[in-house]
């Protein structure tokens, strides 16, 4: 619990940092504005395919908006390393603001529902580079270690927030008004998202665009796939990952015909519904630090899969109005339990230098599941009615877990669990402490202890950075141009600043007594400060534009 209050106030301090920064306050404020109209767009989608077509329209729609934008996901992150990403996020939302203000205006209009739909497609393919451009274009920003970390987290807990947020909006405006000024408001809010990310005074070039080997993103997503299929607990990990989707895709069709038909709450309350999972994902993900470095991590993924289902069997039975709410909080609980534990489980036994693959092909298998469970959602319906649709639909996740249980118990046996002493020592380090869990852990699993005699020499003024550097006993001497700087203590951490800048050291560290040192390469370095996976190339794009102002040795830095 310490842990967990230190980690928290740590982020504060961190948070405070990402809105005196100008630049990243306005993607922050871009992103929030984004993020709430895109799951308000959603709800209104789904609220006005049900009132033109039914229960079959809302699962048929949902389907072609995942789809398409399933298989452009693992390529959209292409734009933003070949374009300037702040030119990429204002082109994707011009060209939705365009997409959803032509639907709006064709609901005004009472133009054909295909139209609409077509619309509604193309707004969310065009909604798939922003993540990928945004976390590319963080770093840029970021004028500090710590600043660059901070804004990754602000940035998740705005997606949170949003997810309960959205909804809300959607489920007031519905209640009130119709889809159509839904879809307005939603154009508003993209629009005032593209004038924030207008104000955000960035260098950016073009990139060098080059040719694109024949077969190489097919060979990309193969090892992705190829990982998977090599091992059989990760394979039944991944479908149970995959299966939780599709019950979310026939969750989101169920919203919007019980709220109707069976709970009585009118089209506002697919909103509320909504928000109710993103309160319970907010419990859920705060609940989810306890995760950390946890040995069997098995177990809480299975019961958050679990609570995927049972809510929707309890409505099946007991269809009360205010039980509703609080069995799809449940849901969003269990999401957030789930995600973490199974990524975690995910990171624990995949090899690092496919690790980014393979979490694009789960990207990808989410994405389809959750079309396929929407698409099949209306069919479960008319064949045993909306109540016994839901137990159906509730029974599909629990009876696979009890199924799968000695396969994904077998990954915590063989999965490669971080001490807690590496823990602990990321944790205290404030360019660190910020990381969720997951990526504490896969982090902690690198770091590289180190034992050296009197007099060694650790880093050497002019040398290429490396590596950095944790002090966990004894005391070093730090100079530059043959003048002493000081000594760090245990605690100290070092070496940030060359890896960062892409500059040689700028001083020379020399242990005094025996010290005892963590040290983290400087790809796993970058690849955790950039929220990026590891990737050389990608850092060193970044790296150029970062920690704008006067060079600081970055030496002096102590952790009590």
């Amino acid at each position: 619990m310490r842990g967990m209050v230190s980690r928290a106030g740590g982020s504060a301090a961190g948070f405070r940092e990402v809105f005196h920064n100008p630049n990243l306050r306005w993607l922050e404020l871009a992103w929030s504005a984004s993020i709430v109209g895109h799951y308000a767009y959603l709800i209104a989608v789904s609220v006005y395919a049900y009132t033109v077509g039914g229960d079959k329209a809302v699962g048929l729609i949902f389907l072609a908006r995942l789809v398409p934008a399933a298989l452009a996901a693992p390529f959209a992150g292409l734009l933003g390393d070949r374009f300037p990403r702040q030119r990429v996020l204002v082109v994707a939302n011009i060209t939705r603001v365009v997409l959803v203000t032509g639907a709006a205006v064709c609901v005004f209009a009472d133009v054909d529902p295909f139209v609409v739909y077509v619309l509604a497609i193309a707004a969310t393919i065009a909604n798939t580079p922003l993540r990928s451009a945004l976390a590319a274009l963080t770093p840029t920003l970021a004028r500090s270690p710590s600043e660059l970390t901070a804004a990754n987290a602000v940035a998740s807990g705005v997606d949170s927030l949003a997810l309960f947020a959205g909804p809300a909006l959607a489920g007031v405006l519905l209640a009130l008004t119709s889809s159509a000024v839904v879809f307005t408001i939603t154009a508003a809010l993209i629009l005032v998202s593209t004038a924030f990310i207008l104000l955000i005074r960035t260098t950016e070039v073009d990139r060098p665009r080059g040719e694109i080997e024949a077969g190489t993103l097919a060979s990309e997503a193969l090892a992705g796939f190829r990982a998977i299929g090599s091992h059989t607990s990760l394979r039944v990990l991944v479908g149970l990952v995959a299966a939780q989707p599709a019950v979310a895709g026939a969750v989101q069709v169920y919203i919007v015909v019980a709220s109707v038909e069976l709970f009585g709450f009118g089209d506002g309350g697919v909103g509320l519904l909504n928000s109710a999972i993103g309160i319970g994902a907010f419990i859920g993900a705060v609940a989810a630090l306890s995760l950390t470095g946890v040995q069997r991590l098995s177990p809480a993924f299975m019961v958050g899969i679990a609570l995927w289902g049972l809510p929707l069997v309890v409505l099946g039975f007991w269809p009360a109005a205010g039980l509703a709410v609080a069995m799809f909080g449940v849901l969003g609980f269990g999401n957030s339990i789930a995600g973490v534990s199974g990524m975690t489980l995910v990171q624990r036994t995949v090899a690092d230098e496919v690790m980014a693959r393979v979490f694009g092909v789960i990207q990808m298998l989410n994405l389809t599941s959750m079309g396929i469970g929407a698409a099949l959602a209306p069919l479960l319906i008319s064949i045993f009615g909306l109540e016994w649709a839901l137990v159906v639909t509730g029974a599909f996740l629990p009876v696979l877990v009890v199924l799968t249980r000695p396969w994904v118990s077998r990954i915590d046996a063989a999965a490669k669990v971080p001490p807690t002493d590496e823990l602990r020592i990321l944790t205290s380090v404030p360019i660190f402490s910020p990381l969720p869990g997951p990526s504490l852990e896969s982090l902690a699993t690198r770091l590289v202890p180190l034992r050296l005699d009197p007099s060694t020499v650790i880093v050497r003024q002019g040398d290429p950075g490396d590596r950095f550097y944790m002090l966990v006993e004894g005391t070093v001497d730090v100079t530059t141009d043959g003048q002493s700087l000081g000594e760090l203590e245990a605690g100290a951490y070092f070496g940030e600043i060359a890896l960062i800048r892409g500059i040689p050291r700028t001083a020379t560290v020399t242990a005094r007594t025996h010290v005892v040192l963590y040290a983290l390469d400087r790809d796993d370095f970058l690849a955790a400060v950039t929220g990026h996976p590891p990737s050389a190339e990608a850092a060193e794009s970044v790296v150029s534009a970062r920690l704008a102002g006067p060079a600081e040795t970055g030496y002096g830095s102590t952790v009590n």
